[in-house]
């Protein structure tokens, strides 16, 4: 049944990067169902840490449309989608609240690198002003954390 689950994961994950970086977005409709299928994988294979799961989704959400808001208030535009405050709140239902600071750390990191590496080939034409889809560093994140944990149970 973790079979299933790591599936479900890693479908959707995998999805909300192809779609991010054809169209610019997170659609509700596979944010959600990740969000939701993290509550459940963890009511159904640890119902005593559902309160880390609801915690890192509701934090998740709260830091990311906090950032959000913030910009949009400051500068008159968005500079973050709301779709990856939605997909940083169903990485926080997966992960649980603890691994927050560790998937922003990471998925920055990760934006950071390609960006730099995409000015270094000189694949970057115009400006840096360009939108940047951020979901697909979000969830190589989430991997990455995922990985983390699994090597770090016993066996």
């Amino acid at each position: 049944m973790m079979h299933l689950s790591l599936l479900v994961y890693s479908g959707l994950s995998l999805t909300l990067c192809w779609y991010d970086l054809r169209y610019g977005l997170l659609p509700d409709r596979l944010t959600c169902p990740l969000l939701w299928s993290g509550l459940l994988c963890c009511l159904y294979y640890a119902p005593l840490q559902l309160e880390y799961a609801v915690g890192g989704a509701i934090g998740g959400y709260l830091a990311f449309a906090l950032l959000y808001w913030l910009y949009r208030g400051i500068r008159g535009y968005e500079g973050l989608g709301y779709g990856d405050v939605k997909l940083l709140a169903a990485l926080g239902a997966w992960h649980g609240w603890q691994m927050l600071p560790q998937l922003v750390f990471m998925a920055t990191v990760f934006a950071g690198g390609v960006m730099l590496l995409l000015i270094i080939l000189g694949k970057v034409q115009g400006s840096l002003n360009n939108p940047l889809p951020f979901g697909p560093f979000l969830a190589a994140a989430g991997f990455w954390c995922g990985w983390q944990t699994l090597v770090s149970q016993p066996l």
